[in-house]
């Protein structure tokens, strides 16, 4: 509201919540995981009593906003693989994202300037709660604080210039997070059994179970925890299942103009409308 941010629990289908100026807790996602589980839970029933808010005078933010670490899976469906140019690894693809490409639900997905192949990629994100090292697959799932929902917008043009993606990953504008994140006492363990459907301008373009990945959470959290150590607020994007524009004949990318959805089930719909950036030209006072 205005230029403050704050923290909201949906109850009955309404929003409550505080500014940050009014709260007694942190009012970032990510620095309240971080106090632990309990605390966690504590502020959610305080929020569940605070003021109703006007879902029209807000803007949404990212769940977690500035995460130290944003780790991607790719190639994590079969049906995926299938429709790209690379055969099925025995291991995680993983490549990064930064923080910077973020945008929350309703903002604009950016189309780049240098390339007209944004394309969209539905997933289920895994937020960190309890961080480690040497995680073992076991007891994986007990660090996994909740669930969230991506779009990995995807510049393939740049994606496939070299041989790794972060480029084409990160391009500003690009990777849509939100809006809500689900505590993983609310759904199944790992996230699993759960219907992702991806809509551009309200045709179903990728339909999935979470069942279908290759790599559940709990293999990718012992696998990237093998050799790096995850802290709370860490965000894991699950991997896309088959479907992407770039592998259709004709190609289907995103244009300014549409709107592109993402919706799991026991989760909740992210959606936002596609832009292209504007050129910025700077001129001498």
């Amino acid at each position: 509201m205005g230029n403050e941010s704050g923290l909201a629990v949906e109850v009955g289908g309404q929003l409550r919540g505080s500014l940050k100026s009014s709260a007694k807790h942190p009012t970032e996602l990510g620095a309240l995981i971080a106090l632990g589980d309990d605390e966690l839970r504590r502020v959610g029933r305080a929020l569940a009593n605070a003021p109703v808010v006007d879902p029209a005078s807000i803007a949404y933010l990212p769940p977690v906003t500035n995460p130290a670490k944003i780790i991607c899976v790719g190639l994590n469906y079969a049906d995926h693989t299938r429709e790209s140019p690379y055969e099925q690894p025995d291991y995680p693809t993983l490549f990064p994202r930064f923080a910077t490409s973020l945008i929350g639900h309703g903002q604009p997905l950016v189309r780049p300037l240098v390339s007209d192949s944004l394309d969209f990629e539905g997933e289920m994100v895994a937020v960190i709660g309890r961080g480690g090292r040497h995680i073992s697959r076991a007891r994986a799932l007990e660090h996994v604080a909740g669930y969230s929902i991506f779009n990995d917008g995807s510049v393939r043009e740049y994606q496939f210039k070299s041989p790794q993606w972060t480029v084409g990953k990160n391009f500003d504008g690009t990777g849509a997070f939100g809006p809500v994140f689900v505590t993983s006492d609310e759904l199944p363990a790992g996230g699993r059994g759960l219907r992702l459907e991806t809509r551009l301008n309200g045709v179903v373009v990728q339909s999935a179970t979470t069942d279908d990945m290759l790599f559940d959470v709990a293999e990718v959290i012992a696998v990237v925890s093998e050799a790096i150590t995850l802290a709370p607020g860490d965000v894991i994007v699950t991997g896309t299942p088959a479907g992407i524009g770039w592998a259709r004949t004709p190609r289907l990318l995103m244009r300014a103009g549409d709107i592109c959805e993402v919706e799991i089930e026991g989760i909740g719909l992210l959606r936002n409308p596609v832009i292209d950036e504007k050129r910025v030209i700077g001129v001498a006072a």
